[in-house]
């Protein structure tokens, strides 16, 4: 199991796939988060010609912006589990404290 020489227990195994299993969840809370960035971008542009101010595009830049972070930051944390590469759930580690 990757560059681990520990024997692998029944806590540590349940562990990784319950991280595993976060991260994915995570993952999905960032696509939807992008997508309603999106959504909002494409079908909702024409009323911000109707708004005095910038407000509403900025914020749906920041909920794109925010849920690509997500996404990467789960993604980054699912290979990390699954490879079990120290390095990896370090910089992960970084990323979730941000």
């Amino acid at each position: 199991m990757g560059e681990f020489s520990e024997k692998a227990t029944c806590g540590t195994v349940c562990l990784k796939y319950l991280l595993f299993t976060f991260n994915c969840c995570f993952w999905l809370a960032g696509l939807a988060v992008m997508a309603g960035g999106i959504w909002t971008l494409a079908l909702k542009s024409d009323y911000i010609s109707l708004l005095a101010s910038g407000t509403y595009l900025a914020t749906a830049y920041i909920l794109v912006v925010a849920g690509v972070v997500v996404m990467v930051t789960g993604v980054l944390g699912c290979c990390a589990t699954f490879k079990e590469r120290r390095n990896l759930l370090r910089l992960y580690f970084i990323l979730l404290l941000i």
